[in-house]
């Protein structure tokens, strides 16, 4: 426990209500024959338990205000700054290092192989690349790193594939998804704050407890499922009925299914970020000749991918004209024999995208807004079209010659049965099998009779574990007794 929060907090009890938000300062002293004395507004230090935090241009103290009060360790930080110390020490975080990417490590039949990226190094890849084109644009970089780190902590075991595998386990309590995982592990899971419950008086866990930017900058559906602005059968959500309270509080001053600036910057260096290093990590795994790009059937297979996937609606004509700009630049690797020359060489060209996206993008948003600081909602991130389809491109090359071969089916086949087998035990035999942690989150669900509940704690836990720990407890579970 971390102290005992102001009254009137407006923060949700067990129940879910939520009172009057924001915290009240003391009046001041009435003058004799005057008015009755007023609320004043509250400052710094009061948002932040009574250590005033440095301010940080272009964002309101609203924005730096955290769902739980709470003073700073060490004045002087930015709060943003404190955000992403957060993140960088959370266990969510180093969880990454053991979820593969795309090309799972120890496959490669190529004695050149380099280590593939994992979900961990690709957040890395993303914050850096987020955090350059966000201070261009004039975003706090401290933000959009957060972002960017944040942006991938709700994957399961095995990636999307795992997350399609536990969306059906889900399904009688309210379904999965990544984003609203991540969202659930921000503000409830990663253990590092707790307030007392109003009702309870027990404690109770908010996650990490950042700051109302940060959490808004880190949510890319900001709605929940069903919610979707334009397509309600869509798939994609960010955010679970039990976690609407903190979503409604961190959304204050949002448009509806309206995403921030910041949030737009790490949506388009996640794109960046994979779409160049997925390309990238194919290449060394000897997954990918480069000379199949030039060839016709080969390129048709890829454009249709595109368009299916990445690029809805998009004409043929222009995916190939999109590929064959990146053909006709002079750092394109046509060929890779992983010698040090043509891996220096695919790393520069790796570089030179990573530059040509982010470059595109700044200079078409400044064309639009202009030169001065831009952040949260006063701007839009505009991608020039032609840029988008060879980001596109590139995903669909990676798609088409990495995930989609046949050894991948295979192996995504059998993750499936270590998710629904590992669900089934789990729902049979818990507590046991649920880390301490999850155990007691499932008997305080199991004393309220709430079957959603304890199903939502065993999701919980399934979605905590990594690629080898998920084999691991499976196996553990199912033996034979």
């Amino acid at each position: 426990m971390n102290g005992t929060p102001p009254p009137s907090t407006g923060r949700p009890g067990r129940s879910g209500q939520s009172g009057q938000s924001g915290r009240i300062a003391p009046a001041g002293q009435p003058t004799p024959g005057g008015p009755p004395p007023q609320p004043s507004a509250p400052t710094p230090a009061d948002r932040t338990g009574g250590v005033a935090e440095p301010g940080v241009p272009g964002y309101s103290g609203t924005d730096l205000e955290r769902w739980e009060p709470e003073p700073d360790k060490r004045p002087g930080r930015t709060a943003f700054q404190r955000d992403r110390a957060r993140l960088l020490h959370s266990a969510a975080l180093r969880r990454l290092a053991g979820k593969t990417q795309v090309v799972t490590p120890g496959v490669s039949g190529q004695a050149w192989d380099a280590s593939p990226r994992t979900r961990l190094t690709h957040s890395l890849e993303c914050a850096q690349v987020g955090r350059e084109l966000g201070a261009a644009l004039g975003c706090d970089p401290d933000l959009v790193e957060v972002a960017c780190l944040a942006h991938d902590l709700g994957h399961p075991p095995f990636g999307h594939n795992g997350e399609r595998a536990l969306d059906e386990v889900a399904a009688d309590c309210g379904g999965f998804e990544g984003n609203a995982q991540s969202l659930r592990l921000l503000t409830r899971i990663e253990p590092k704050r707790f307030r007392t419950d109003l009702e309870t008086g027990e404690p109770t866990s908010v996650g990490l407890n950042l700051t109302r930017a940060a959490l808004d900058a880190a949510t890319k559906y900001p709605w929940p499922r069903g919610g979707h602005p334009t397509d309600p059968a869509s798939p994609k959500f960010g955010v679970y009925e039990d976690d609407l309270p903190v979503f409604h509080w961190l959304r204050q001053g949002a448009p509806p299914a309206g995403t921030c600036f910041e949030a737009q910057v790490m949506d388009w260096s996640d794109d960046v970020a994979y779409s160049v290093h997925d390309v990238e990590d194919g290449l060394h795994a000897g997954h990918l000749d480069p000379a199949m790009l030039l060839a016709e059937p080969e390129r048709r297979e890829v454009f249709a991918v595109a368009a299916s996937r990445y690029a809805p609606g998009a004409d043929p004509a222009e995916l190939a004209e999109a590929l064959d700009r990146l053909l006709d630049q002079e750092w394109w690797p046509h060929g890779y024999d992983g010698s040090a020359l043509a891996q220096a060489r695919l790393k520069d060209a790796t570089s030179q995208l990573i530059g040509r996206f982010c470059q595109a993008a700044e200079e078409a948003t400044r064309a639009a807004y202009g030169t001065g600081r831009l952040t949260r909602y006063a701007a839009t991130l505009v991608v020039p079209g032609p840029v988008r389809l060879e980001c596109a491109v590139l995903k669909a090359v990676a798609d088409r010659y990495v995930m989609q071969r046949a050894d991948q089916e295979r192996l995504r086949a059998e993750q499936r049965v270590v998710i629904a087998e590992l669900a089934d035990a789990l729902i049979a035999r818990a507590p046991h099998g649920l880390d301490p942690q999850f155990r007691a989150l499932f008997a305080t669900a199991a004393a309220d009779g709430d079957d959603a509940a304890r199903l939502r704690v065993i999701v919980d836990q399934i979605a905590s574990l990594t690629d080898a720990s998920a084999r691991s407890l499976r196996a553990r579970l199912t033996a034979p007794r």
